[in-house]
């Protein structure tokens, strides 16, 4: 247990990575630009201190907090008490705020907080809430929706759900980024209170300060392209410069005069090579003649910290508590009267009925003629499609928020995307179930008979597991793909495919050659398209229909126990003499000779069985696929 005063010290730290931004091919063959980034960074800072890091932009900031924060390799020495900081020590002690954060919309700002991923709970996670919500000064927008909250107020929303986990060192990327003055001046004082008040070490990057952040600022880094110019306490800032022959002139703030003194001036090629000389000196003035300055201490009365702090909250929850909170933070955002809530509970439950019932609409006229085979085949034919496409449609929606939070929450070490799956599935498992069986309800009554409870239920399990391979395709494709326009084209063409190839309704597969009829066995929609005709086809309604109210198909009849092949009576109008001829001339191959219903390919059972196979094979597989290691730059953009 590291006490309540402890020291933070970068020693000689250099790192190299992408200094220009590469094409995706670049990136995925490791052809990009590299370089030196931070060049012989040191620095010490120490609990209860805010440390802003400064510099323009492409100075080193993010990728030094990255450094810190053990996200990217370096050389030199990190060292929290004299002990080197690894990645696993830094993210069950330590914290590190991205500026790109994104929270779960639906949520309240009491409840981002209460079911924020921390080891306490009970009584003293909803006491240490409250007391973050009003050491933040939001404690009068507790019951706000997150998503109508003011830019000052989301960050400092961010900022308390990493302070519930009580960490010793909190690092923060640009929280006053496109702030206006008053809440800049509002941020760095609550962090300065909150840095004193927890003993917290507080490191942060800004690349336009204030002049009235001045006094909240205990120490102060000036980076230009990876060089230390300055690093120490803010009280020896001026005293410093003015000793190297840089005084600030009156009236100006100190704090940007030195930014615009370390930043390489491009306005023209004079310049640029004067102001590169420039920062040269200072970078070598500082190495020779700052070393007592980053070293010094700041005077007791300058930094209090707290010595009754107790650290409760280090390291992260248990597996089973972990998928618990997810599993309820997607319950509380669901079950809400917030617009988020409401449009979430629609999509998860009406957008099928809806869908099913203006299928109802279209096909509730149809008439038990010849034509019904090809009618209800299309009925059957859309359903399934729509059931595919309307899961994918809510997936794309309703799973991004998640995705997005795992990938910013899972760098911290919190849980797994295994963990994240499974808490979706609870959630969504039930609710697709629900929504399945009421949409196949609307539409039974016209294929099937409603009182054969058993066969309408065998109808809506089919269809439910294309629901849940639909949703688990589109899972598997946004793992990839971050834009919801784009995996949402992705998942539709290869459904598409899929569908012509295997349904049997728009091609038979008797027009298959052979090869691309075996290809059949390995997708989804074969099995399904098979057990949906074979159970709604199986039925004697369709043993002769007449082909209109006045013209039978009696030259047929005595086809019915043998048949399972096309009709070539003299009667053309009247194409199929029962259900079995029609399964027949759709669902099989071009050599196919016998019995139909004695071959496995038709089996009820097996074709439901084979139907929730390629779901839950699917369902596993996604698990296995979210632990895999994936490309930084892939991983990056779900961030960002």
């Amino acid at each position: 247990m590291i006490g309540s005063d402890y020291t933070l010290e970068l020693c000689n730290v250099f790192h190299s990575g992408q200094v220009e931004p590469g094409s995706f091919l670049q990136r995925l063959t490791g052809a990009v630009k590299t370089g030196v980034i931070l060049k012989d960074v040191s620095f010490t800072t120490h609990s209860g201190e805010v440390t802003a890091i400064l510099g323009s932009k492409g100075s080193g900031k993010r990728a030094l907090l990255d450094v810190i924060a053990r996200r990217v390799p370096s050389k030199g020495h990190i060292l929290l008490e004299g002990v080197p900081l690894e990645d696993e020590h830094f993210n069950n002690t330590c914290a590190l705020v991205r500026h790109s954060t994104r929270l779960l919309p639906g949520l309240s700002v009491q409840q981002t907080l209460s079911l924020s991923l921390t080891k306490i709970s009970g009584y003293l996670k909803s006491s240490k809430v409250k007391q973050v919500m009003a050491d933040l000064a939001l404690s009068q927008v507790a019951n706000k929706c997150v998503t109508n909250l003011t830019k000052s107020e989301y960050r400092r929303l961010i900022i308390g759900i990493h302070l519930i986990r009580d960490p010793i060192i909190l690092l923060l990327d640009e929280p006053t980024w496109d702030l206006d003055p008053l809440n800049t001046y509002l941020v760095i004082s609550i962090l300065s209170n909150a840095a004193k008040k927890y003993g917290t070490a507080i490191i942060l990057t800004m690349e336009k300060p204030r002049s009235d952040v001045f006094p909240f600022l205990d120490r102060v880094v000036y980076l230009c392209l990876g060089d230390v110019v300055y690093a120490g306490p803010t009280r020896n800032l001026l005293d410093y410069f003015g000793s190297i022959g840089f005084p600030c002139p009156q009236l100006e703030n100190p704090l940007m005069y030195y930014l615009c003194l370390s930043t390489v001036d491009r306005r023209s090629r004079e310049r640029f090579i004067e102001s590169n000389h420039q920062i040269a000196a200072l970078v070598e003035k500082f190495k020779l003649e700052g070393q007592g300055i980053m070293q010094g201490n700041l005077n007791e009365h300058s930094r209090i910290v707290n010595p009754n702090k107790i650290q409760l909250n280090y390291g992260k929850p248990s597996g089973f508590k972990v998928i618990w909170m997810l599993y309820v933070r997607m319950l509380v955002s669901i079950f809400n009267l917030k617009k988020h809530g409401i449009k979430q509970m629609s999509m998860r439950l009406l957008c099928l009925p809806i869908y099913f019932l203006i299928l109802w609409i279209f096909y509730n006229e149809a008439k038990d003629y010849q034509r019904a085979f090809i009618t209800k085949s299309g009925l059957i034919f859309n359903a399934m499609v729509g059931t595919y496409f309307i899961s994918i449609l809510n997936t794309i929606c309703l799973y991004g928020p998640y995705r997005t939070r795992y990938y910013q929450e899972s760098q911290e070490g919190l849980y797994s995307g295994a963990s994240l799956l499974l808490s979706w599935n609870l959630v969504s498992l039930p609710f697709s179930f629900i929504s399945t069986f009421a949409s196949a309800a609307i539409i039974y009554s016209i294929i099937g008979d409603i009182s054969e409870s058993l066969d309408y239920v065998y109808f809506a399990l089919a269809l439910w597991s294309c629901y849940v391979y639909a949703e688990q395709q589109s899972i598997a494709i946004m793992m990839f793909v971050k834009n919801g326009l784009i995996a949402a084209i992705v998942n539709i063409y290869i459904t598409c495919i899929y569908v012509m190839l295997a349904s049997g309704v728009l091609r038979s597969y008797k027009g298959f050659e052979e090869w691309l009829y075996y290809i059949t066995y390995i997708t989804h929609t074969r099995y399904a398209s098979i057990f949906l005709h074979r159970n709604v086809f199986k039925q004697p309604i369709f043993n002769i229909l007449p082909y209109t109210d006045t013209e039978n198909c009696t030259s047929i009849t005595n086809l019915i126990q043998t048949s399972s092949s096309l009709n070539t009576n003299s009667n053309s109008n009247c194409r199929y003499g029962n259900g079995k001829a029609f399964l027949a001339e759709r669902f099989t191959s071009k050599n196919f000779v016998g019995d139909i219903y004695n071959t496995g390919d038709f089996n009820l059972e097996f074709n439901l069985g084979i139907s929730f196979a390629f779901s839950v094979g699917l369902m596993v597989f996604n698990k296995f696929l979210y632990l895999m290691p994936l490309p930084s730059y892939i991983t990056d953009k779900f961030r960002e």
